[in-house]
């Protein structure tokens, strides 16, 4: 018989955001009339802006004539739009030759992980977004699981005490470091000086960062780096990983991409680059062209003042959730809230409580879901996360609901 990938059986539990979806679809099912809200899982709630919407009609119309048919495109993704990305956001920083377009961050944080293989040893903050952890173990480069963590990785914890950036001495040499700002769940941002800590690191001691900065539109303080390419020498040691899915909306239509430096080497001086080039045209056959007509639109100047004003909605969602989880209820019972302006998320701290409990009481009691902290990595037990996509009206009733909560 052929033999599991044992990879499998070292995952611990299920999937955090289908725990999620379980235990709502069962409080549904046992209370029919209960109109929950989700402020849980990162999903946008908003329309397709118009311009990038009509860009995807269009193209998709003009399929169905002899002109406007396309069939494969480049495994590497369309060129205008390669060079558009790097143009306009990584201006200075990198060439067309260096991005490489996708469907979306999560497929290409597993994908990367083809380039390391099963011995490679792992850090991560700790909390963290789970695909990091979980696509680790499926290649066997986790190790097996040892009640508080898997032993092949190092858990970097962050939390209020150290301002969510950790201490990177535990990082083994050599070591792949994932990395992400802002920061999922935590919503937390490095500063350039965190990111030049970060960098210097992974080039004293043989390390390579993966760094996903898929809520880098969120960033509105302009001291804040928006790409780790902003910070010298990162060329040499990071690979970004980014997506439409928040600020176009691309969630199901799913479109993203990779920048991979053509400085970046193995130990034994072979390219990273033209590695990954043979991953995306091996395993992948490039993303749909009409997602990529979408986001070319979302390059153009149109485009991005579209998603700047969605991103501008879903922030102003967070702000109206801030003022409610910092109402004398939740002051009263000592709750925690840390969200920085730049970000999504809250994350909300219930000292001395377990993430699940409160995620099963705010269910129960006001018919709002959140997502417990515990499942982002051991340092999330007693936080949850609070997601600011939604509708707005959803959200203010979803704030009426916790500013009556008996903690």
């Amino acid at each position: 018989m052929v033999k599991r990938n044992s990879g499998f059986a070292n995952l611990t539990a299920g999937y955090l955001f289908p725990e999620v979806a379980r235990r709502r679809k069962e409080y549904q099912a046992q209370n029919p009339a209960a109109k929950i809200i989700s402020l849980g899982i990162g999903n946008t709630t908003e329309p397709l802006t118009p311009h990038i919407a009509k860009a995807m009609s269009d193209y998709a119309l003009g399929l169905g004539t002899a002109a406007g048919y396309s069939g494969y495109g480049d495994e590497q993704g369309n060129a205008e739009l390669r060079a558009k990305i790097a143009q306009v956001f990584y201006p200075g920083m990198c060439d067309a030759s260096e991005v490489f377009i996708s469907d979306g961050a999560k497929c290409d944080i597993a994908r990367v992980q083809t380039l390391f293989g099963a011995h490679t040893p792992i850090a991560v903050q700790d909390p963290s977004y789970p695909v990091y952890v979980d696509g680790s173990v499926i290649i066997g480069a986790a190790g097996a699981n040892n009640g508080s963590g898997y032993d092949g990785v190092v858990y970097l914890p962050c939390n209020p005490a150290n301002n969510f950036f950790p201490d990177l001495s535990k990082v083994k040499p050599n070591s792949l470091i994932y990395f992400c700002s802002p920061n999922n769940p935590t919503g937390a941002v490095s500063t350039k000086d965190d990111l030049k800590k970060l960098v210097d690191f992974a080039l004293a001691n043989g390390c390579m960062i993966i760094f996903d900065a898929a809520y880098r539109e969120f960033i509105r303080d302009p001291s804040l780096p928006k790409t780790i390419y902003e910070i010298p020498g990162a060329k040499k040691c990071a690979i970004e990983i980014n997506s439409y899915s928040k600020p176009a909306g691309f969630t199901g239509v799913r479109c993203g991409w990779s920048v991979v430096p053509n400085e970046l080497l193995f130990e034994d001086g072979t390219s990273v680059n033209r590695d990954w080039n043979r991953v995306m045209t091996t395993l992948f056959n490039g993303a749909s062209n009409i997602a990529q007509a979408g986001a070319l639109a979302a390059m153009s100047e149109q485009g991005l003042a579209e998603m700047k004003s969605v991103i501008d909605y879903y922030l102003e969602n967070a702000r109206v959730i801030k003022k409610a989880v910092e109402g004398d209820n939740f002051k009263a019972a000592g709750v925690n809230v840390f969200w920085t302006g730049n970000s999504p998320y809250l994350w909300v701290q219930f000292p001395g409580k377990e993430s699940w409990e409160i995620f099963d009481r705010l269910l129960k009691e006001c018919q709002v879901v959140t997502t417990p902290g515990s499942g982002f990595g051991p340092a999330g037990e007693s936080f949850i996360r609070i997601s600011a996509f939604g509708h707005r009206s959803d959200v203010e009733e979803a704030c009426n609901r916790l500013a009556g909560w008996k903690i």
